[in-house]
């Protein structure tokens, strides 16, 4: 199992075990600071309901990404990570 597989599955089990779904979730992203990237990462949130705030940083080279959104359990949320991963440059926290 590589690093990213055994990743996941620590933060399944963990939402698992801490959360009760469905629910309403809050992932917190870094990207730098190109329309074309957080566009990105809207598209990917599209169709779901989220809500989604950007703030540039003070010198405006990255951008905060909050998206808060209701999964349905801990696979869905595991899933959207995945996705965004596939984002260039982009850090989950």
């Amino acid at each position: 199992m590589n690093k990213e597989d055994e990743f996941y599955k620590k933060l399944k089990s963990s939402l698992e075990e801490t959360t009760r779904f469905p629910t309403e979730y809050m992932y917190k992203f870094i990207i730098p600071s190109s329309k074309e990237k957080i566009a990105e990462i809207e598209t990917i949130f599209d169709h779901t309901g989220a809500v989604i705030q950007k703030k540039p940083s003070k010198t405006g080279k990255y951008s905060s990404i909050t998206v808060m959104v209701q999964m349905k359990n801990a696979d869905a949320v595991i899933e959207k990570y995945k996705e965004v991963s596939n984002v260039e440059g982009v850090i989950s926290l």
